[in-house]
């Protein structure tokens, strides 16, 4: 197979498939000797660029996802007659940064960190699917540990969790003139609800 046609096959899975496309389902599309992704996304890069093409390729969750760019967003946004925007309340903001940078971690401990009894943010986080139950603590009475998940990554596009900013970055940025209750979250992908009240029955 030519470079050139690898090339366009990959681009045409990127632009059919809703999710991040990895490595692995590149191997099962190509009956032999398949193409190296990172390497046909860079060459997807450098011709986008160069023609200054209205999309871009951007690693998230372990895989590559095709977006539109940016700076189109208003005019999708009007097409789609929808935000994209995931929003979250402060305290649900709050409790999935303690996930995000303890994890694995129980209802407890966030708790601890909070000081609020956090059980309907946990469920809110778990119905959006930000969260997931990892497992199970050693401890008494083996409390459910939680943990970010795919959906996570793709809803702040983040390529792996190493990308989150430095605690010393959020620090600097609490500092300045930033407001937790305006936050949202700019999602690619369908329009997640708005956020519902934190309801009292949740997880353990």
């Amino acid at each position: 197979m030519e470079p050139t046609d690898a090339k366009r096959i990959i681009e045409a899975l990127l632009f059919a498939t809703p999710d991040p496309l990895t490595q692995q389902q590149v191997n099962l599309v190509f009956e032999s000797d398949p193409p190296n992704l990172h390497d046909i996304v860079e060459l997807l890069r450098e011709e986008y660029e160069a023609e200054e093409r209205p999309l871009l390729i951007r690693e998230i969750a372990g895989g590559y996802q095709l977006l539109t760019h940016p700076a189109y967003e208003p005019w999708v946004r009007r097409l789609l007659n929808k935000s994209g925007k995931l929003l979250l309340s402060a305290a649900a903001l709050e409790t999935l940064s303690i996930i995000a940078y303890k994890q694995p971690i129980s209802r407890v401990e966030i708790e601890s960190i909070r000081g609020v009894d956090c059980s309907g943010v946990l469920k809110n986080l778990l119905s959006k699917k930000l969260i997931r139950i990892k497992g199970r603590a050693s401890g008494p009475g083996r409390p459910l540990l939680y943990g970010t998940t795919d959906k996570f990554l793709e809803a702040f596009g983040l390529g792996k969790l190493s990308d989150m900013p430095r605690l010393t970055e959020i620090q600097e940025l609490e500092e300045s003139d930033f407001n937790p209750d305006q936050v949202n979250v700019f999602y690619h992908g369908e329009t997640a609800p708005a956020s519902e009240p934190d309801t009292p029955d949740a997880p353990e």
